[in-house]
């Protein structure tokens, strides 16, 4: 009989225990919108944060809590309808995106100050000297924009980065990634674009590079629709202007201008 009562009471401990953890639990409980779950599953989880947020658990949280729905670039205007369904409000469209390379230097077009003997890195071989290339903007063609990429829309061609438009999602990490920042987000509908970000004096560039934009201004003159301007010695095409009719391309004395496939 001496255990019965010392068993009786760890019992009853037991039970009030239970009964208050269990009252507790259900006064503290955090309420959590069931539209959450929904809105996470929706998003393409790439993580990539060109929504403005950390993440895509970031942005469903902020989704719920009113922010708009169009702001995921991967997913586009698919995922911009379905978060609109889930919140209950008018789809205002998401503009599908791609990743372009202002560069078309490659081994053919441009030359090599030295051969970097490094670690196989754009960022490591801009460190010494600006990178190996004559053309201190070029693209230095050693993949770190290809490692970052999670669909392997970019690949090495040549010396320097190609985007495969069809496989780009337009998430922006190879843009974060490019250390001469060459690697730009246009819109989808978009196929004539500069293939030059140098800001070198059209003497400079020509010497370095035989595609290189030398700042002319034959482009601005030819584009009907005045969608090209120059600036910092290179030409920039405005994608809300430019209707893509590629008069520029024609005209371009150095091919600069390119048509994107």
């Amino acid at each position: 009989m001496s255990f019965i009562i010392p068993v009786a009471l760890f019992a009853g401990l037991g039970l009030v225990s239970g009964v208050l953890l269990t009252v507790v639990s259900r006064v503290f409980a955090v309420k959590v919108d069931e539209r959450l779950e929904a809105v996470t599953e929706a998003l393409p989880q790439v993580n990539c944060g060109s929504c403005g947020y950390s993440g895509c658990a970031d942005y469903a949280g902020a989704v719920v809590k009113g922010a708009p729905c169009n702001l995921c670039r991967p997913g586009g205007a698919e995922v911009s309808a379905k978060l609109s369904q889930i919140m209950g409000v008018d789809d205002e469209g998401a503009e599908k995106l791609h990743a372009f390379v202002r560069c078309h230097g490659d081994c053919k077009k441009t030359t090599h100050k030295f051969e970097f003997k490094g670690i196989s890195s754009c960022a490591a071989c801009n460190r010494f000297y600006n990178g190996s290339k004559t053309c201190t903007s070029g693209c230095l063609g050693y993949g770190d924009c290809v490692t970052v990429c999670p669909q392997g829309a970019i690949s090495i061609r040549d010396r320097i980065a190609v985007v495969d438009i069809e496989k780009c999602i337009g998430c922006g990490l190879c843009v974060k990634e490019c250390p001469n920042q060459l690697i730009t987000l246009r819109p989808h509908k978009q196929r004539i674009e500069v293939a030059c970000y140098s800001d070198d004096l059209g003497k400079i560039t020509r010497n370095i590079c035989s595609s290189g934009c030398i700042g002319c201004g034959i482009c601005v003159k030819s584009c009907p629709k005045n969608a090209i301007r120059v600036e910092n010695n290179h030409a920039l095409i405005d994608s809300e202007l430019c209707v893509g009719c590629g008069i520029c391309k024609v005209k371009c004395p150095v091919g600069a201008i390119v048509k994107i496939r």
